[in-house]
């Protein structure tokens, strides 16, 4: 069977070994921006939801390649905080990408909260654009709570305050290999991975309309 080609849009490495790793038996190869010589195309992320982040990267890039197109947007919803900070996770402190920042911020935030008023969710939602240009969406979601200071080394963003459901460590105290079976990016993978090999086997969805929608908890 002849391979299709899956474009991910990142240049992040480790996120592209990641999905080539858990895609290994599919027939499809996995291939990064920069693979496609797209490594400075970028689009930016104005949308007010998660859906609208990750089906706005990967239509634009899929109107560049003739290949499937994969593209993700994740972000921690706190129900004490009217969900915030939500679709603005990455830059809550006002600068993208400083984590520390952030998670200042967060529990200055929840400063005087009780633990059992500290309930959240982090949600990530990942969209698929075909080479017939259908656009699909598969939500991932891990429950949880935060705690009132960080703890652990590993993880990133706020994985050094969120306690997933079940657990009594944080994400960065569990480690990559638990938190990798657990997290919302996890599940939403996993709904990738059904997907994906129904679009392979030319299986049709119930519903109809350009746009589908996956849930996954």
């Amino acid at each position: 069977m002849a391979h299709r080609k899956l474009v991910l849009s990142t240049n992040n490495k480790h996120k592209v070994e990641e999905i080539k790793n858990i895609l290994k038996d599919f027939p499809i190869e996995v291939l990064s921006k920069k693979d496609v010589g797209m490594a400075d195309f970028d689009v930016e992320e104005d949308g007010d939801t998660l859906e609208k982040n990750s089906i706005k990267k990967a239509k634009a890039l899929a109107e560049k390649v003739d290949y499937m197109v994969m593209a993700d947007d994740s972000g921690l919803f706190v129900d004490a905080l009217d969900e915030a900070p939500g679709v603005y996770s990455s830059r809550y402190a006002g600068e993208e990408g400083n984590d520390e920042k952030n998670n200042i911020k967060l529990l200055k935030e929840l400063k005087g909260v009780s633990l059992e008023n500290r309930s959240a969710s982090f949600f990530s939602v990942i969209a698929i654009v075909t080479e017939e240009k259908e656009v699909f969406t598969v939500k991932g979601q891990c429950k949880g709570h935060i705690i009132f200071e960080p703890k652990g080394d590993n993880g990133f963003g706020y994985d050094p305050l969120f306690v997933p459901l079940g657990y009594d460590k944080t994400f960065a105290e569990l480690g990559n290999d638990i938190k990798n079976n657990i997290s919302h990016r996890a599940r939403a993978l996993e709904g990738i991975q059904d997907l994906l090999s129904k679009l392979i086997k030319g299986e049709q969805y119930e519903n109809s309309g350009n746009q589908r929608y996956t849930w996954y908890e």
